[in-house]
């Protein structure tokens, strides 16, 4: 376990504690995997790990897109409050509906965008567990099932549809971190028994493919994490651009992820580890083409956003500022 994750569970508990966004009921231990535990909620109080503003809205979004939230229940959140794709909307939903808001968030990172585009409604400028239209990958679909967003297939934790002052459009795939971190265990078999190496070996033998297989010594040296889920980032976003989806001509994997999570950064592939001294390092070492992977810490992307020209967002920043404090402290990139 990270260490990054155990004072991040520690801050939480005070953040509970303290914040006038959890009622009393939701301020004592909450039930997750078989223990009572204080860094989550109560499993009833689990939507008020959801910043109070948006949690009507990504709740009703979640369920009209059927889309999975980790380790939730009911339609609801997970209660756990280091939770990565709860941080994600916390982050990112506040968004959706104000395309200047983030236009320029996003600018800091691609100073080219003339304007965000919505990607599924009209008005919804930001799209959540993004699958793409087609199953890219060729996942396994159950009989008589359908594609899930959020579990079993690859996805992306947001996605946002851009014009560039060229004319262009560019589908950006947002990767998103939190406490994350991980061991040297190997993932090319599932514990099934089903072969994840030969689900994707006809992305990774394709003429096209993303990855400069010449720095890759074998294709088994790509299934450990996080290298196993930025490899399937990577293919979505090519299939994506190959089959021009949404009119798009450019599709690009952002990872977004705390520079003080240092955890993260382990490179768990001994493989791989000659390409650079982290795994952001190599995953850059190892994308082809410029402008397909980029990376930004947490702190860099939001610790600066400029909350005064847009007073809409006042509240949600406090919030954020007041829950994640480390976000205001710039680290290393």
């Amino acid at each position: 376990m990270g260490k990054f994750l155990e004072r991040e569970k520690l801050s939480q508990i005070y953040f509970k504690e303290q914040s006038e966004n959890f009622s009393e009921a939701a301020r004592v231990d909450g039930f997750y995997r078989g223990e009572l535990r204080p860094f989550c909620l109560p499993r009833e109080c689990a939507r008020e790990n959801l910043f109070a503003e948006i949690r009507d809205g990504a709740i009703d979004y979640f369920e009209g897109q059927r889309i999975k939230w980790h380790d939730g229940k009911s339609g609801m959140p997970s209660n756990h409050l280091c939770s990565s794709q709860v941080q994600c909307v916390n982050f990112l939903y506040p968004f959706a509906d104000k395309p200047q808001a983030l236009l320029r968030l996003l600018r800091s990172i691609f100073p080219d965008i003339e304007s965000v585009e919505p990607m599924e409604t009209e008005g919804r400028f930001v799209s959540f567990e993004w699958i793409g239209l087609r199953n890219y990958l060729k996942e396994k679909i159950r009989p008589g099932g359908l594609r899930t967003r959020g579990a079993n297939f690859t996805s992306a934790d947001a996605a946002v549809m851009v014009t560039l002052s060229d004319g262009s459009r560019q589908i950006i795939l947002v990767e998103w971190k939190y406490t994350e971190s991980y061991g040297s265990t190997w993932l090319g078999i599932a514990k099934s028994g089903t072969s994840r190496m030969g689900i994707y070996r006809w992305l990774y033998g394709k003429a096209g493919c993303p990855l400069d297989k010449s720095r890759v010594p074998e294709y088994r040296d790509l299934f450990y994490e996080p290298f196993y889920q930025l490899m399937r980032q990577q293919l979505l976003a090519h299939e994506m651009e190959e089959a021009r989806e949404l009119g798009v001509d450019l599709v690009t994997v952002l990872h977004v992820a705390p520079a003080v999570n240092g955890d993260f950064l382990r490179v768990t592939s001994p493989g791989l580890r000659h390409l650079g001294g982290s795994s952001l390092e190599v995953w850059k070492e190892l994308v082809k083409q410029p402008g397909r992977f980029i990376s930004v810490s947490t702190e860099a992307l939001f610790g600066e956003f400029p909350v005064d020209a847009h007073p809409e967002l006042t509240s949600w920043s406090q919030y954020i500022y007041q829950r994640h404090p480390w976000v205001r402290r710039r680290g290393v990139e």
